[in-house]
């Protein structure tokens, strides 16, 4: 028999996580739970800003507002909100070459 005909059966495919990567798998619903409460707060932030921070950031009164309309309360509204802000870049980008 030769030694490419014989096979070794290891059981490498089940490997148990360790204590830190399990300990990770459990608090990333927390983390994300406050992630998305410390985005919520800073969104609520911005609505101190005047109409032109605003749009220096890309943003409108509208997309904050409509950013926790969209958004449950678990959900990040920040998402949204990048969103919005590209859409609104690539907008004016291509209307600026278009000229």
């Amino acid at each position: 028999m030769r030694m490419t005909d014989r096979t070794i059966e290891l059981d490498c495919g089940k490997l148990t996580p360790t204590f830190p990567q399990r300990l990770a798998a459990g608090l990333a619903p927390l983390t994300s739970l406050f992630r998305g409460f410390r985005n919520r707060m800073d969104i609520n932030a911005l609505h101190d800003l005047n109409d032109t921070q605003l749009r220096d950031i890309g943003l409108t009164r509208a997309d904050l507002t409509s950013a926790f309309l969209a958004s449950t309360f678990f959900e990040d509204p920040s998402e949204h909100l990048t969103r919005s802000a590209r859409n609104r870049w690539r907008l004016s980008f291509f209307r600026s070459h278009e000229e």
